[in-house]
């Protein structure tokens, strides 16, 4: 999952598509599967629709979603763009477990129009405020969609 989460954070995509692709699947699935799950487990009722469709958008559904940014991330074209955005707002989130007093920089910047948030790593915190752009260096996706392949603070 935390690799998911990362992949997510490097990718440059409105989250109504992943949204989208586990949902559609889940409910392809559900209908095209549903006599089966309902001889397989002993569901009667409400419990049977609901613990089937849980099912099926939850496992076949993010099953797909995670293969489609996967494939997006790892298959992108290998040339690179740099380009520099200016930073519109930043926050900061808790650190990992066992690190919660680590505070990570979290910016977000204008992306084609796009809001975009980019967390860094925690050693930058001390000098957020300082920070007026983000120097990104891009490749493009598989399925078009910009991966983040660098990052860095500028003043």
């Amino acid at each position: 999952m935390t690799l998911q989460v990362n992949i997510y954070r490097n990718t440059i995509i409105d989250l109504i598509i992943p949204i989208g692709i586990i949902l559609v699947v889940g409910i392809i699935t559900f209908l095209l599967d549903f006599k089966n799950y309902g001889k397989t487990y002993d569901y009667n009722g409400f419990g049977l629709y609901f613990y089937s469709s849980m099912h099926y958008v939850f496992g076949y559904g993010f099953i797909v979603c995670s293969t489609f940014m996967l494939t997006n991330y790892y298959l992108a074209d290998k040339l690179s763009d740099k380009k520099n955005y200016e930073i519109i707002d930043k926050s900061s989130m808790p650190g990992s477990k066992h690190h919660r007093e680590e505070r990570k920089p979290l910016i977000r910047i204008d992306y084609d129009g796009k809001i975009k948030e980019i967390v860094f790593n925690h050693k930058y915190y001390e000098r957020m405020d300082s920070y007026k752009y983000v120097e990104l260096e891009l490749r493009k996706g598989y399925f078009g969609f910009d991966i983040i392949e660098n990052k860095k603070l500028n003043w």
